[in-house]
């Protein structure tokens, strides 16, 4: 699956209509964005059922004060709306995939049993 762009205009819409959601926060001048680019790409391409996207940093600063990202590049999961993984730094390839099968395998229900129960708190 290609990997899209994100921007204000359709960054909700694509996390409300997509169950899993990976984002990497990026910009043109990060060395480390670039050469992680062709690894998040490479990745996507095995993976039909997840929405691989990007938002440049530079380009979207209201987004990346949202999510207060202070580093990039900055990798982000949503699965189901709802933020799993936030983490600087790049990542290998088999790094990547481990995450997204690691991710994949949570039990949804139990993520909002436990959110639920800290929100209690």
């Amino acid at each position: 699956m290609a990997v899209i762009e994100l921007n204000q205009s359709n960054f909700k819409e694509t996390i409300e209509s997509n169950d899993f959601v990976i984002i990497d926060f990026w910009a043109p001048w990060c060395g480390p964005c670039r050469s992680f680019a062709p690894i998040y790409d490479k990745v996507s391409e095995s993976y039909d059922d997840i929405m691989f996207s990007k938002v440049n940093t530079q380009d979207e600063q209201e987004i990346a004060a949202n999510f207060q990202i202070r580093s990039i590049p900055t990798l982000m999961i949503f699965r189901e709306q709802i933020i799993i993984f936030s983490q600087p730094g790049m990542l290998p390839e088999s790094g990547l995939t481990d995450l997204i099968g690691k991710v994949k395998d949570l039990n949804m229900d139990q993520v909002r049993k436990d959110i639920a129960k800290e929100a209690k708190h």
